[in-house]
């Protein structure tokens, strides 16, 4: 079973909550918003850590460190062949200058012309609400992990 492994970085704004996702790049999340997004995750590389694993692909995937401090470990989602471990820290992140790294694909498909797209096209802070809305759906739950381990 394949294992990524990655970071939710939450925020608190007043009395409201917030958590950051990113956009998945590429044709096929360009025009797909609901189920669209994701937390910054990947898979972990020999000899590392599952927070290394976290806090390296946060950087690859949003251009920046993840600020630091205390880490909540939210468990592992399984789901579609694939599970999903995420770790959580407060902090904030400027959601509007992300600069993602980029994967090669084939497109149009059958074209034989590669093209480059990013992995997070664009990040936002939105509250838990919206995140059951626009998340992948196997990692909707790890908001609710969230919130129960803050209350």
């Amino acid at each position: 079973m394949i294992e990524s492994v990655g970071l939710v970085l939450y925020r608190l704004c007043g009395v409201e909550f917030e958590v950051l996702i990113g956009h998945m790049g590429g044709p096929y999340f360009a025009k797909k918003n609901e189920g669209g997004w994701t937390f910054p995750k990947g898979l972990v590389e020999p000899g590392e850590g599952p927070l290394a694993t976290a806090e390296r692909e946060f950087t690859e995937e949003l251009g920046a460190p993840a600020p630091l401090g205390d880490t909540l470990d939210l468990g592992t989602i399984k789901a579609n062949g694939k599970a999903i471990h995420l770790f959580a820290r407060a902090g904030d992140f400027e959601a509007d200058s992300i600069d993602s790294n980029s994967f090669e694909l084939e497109w149009p498909p059958r074209s034989g012309q590669t093209q480059r797209f990013p992995e997070i096209d664009r990040a936002a802070w939105v509250s838990p609400g919206d995140a059951a809305l626009l998340l992948a759906s196997n990692q909707r739950g790890f908001v609710d992990r969230l919130l129960a381990a803050l209350s």
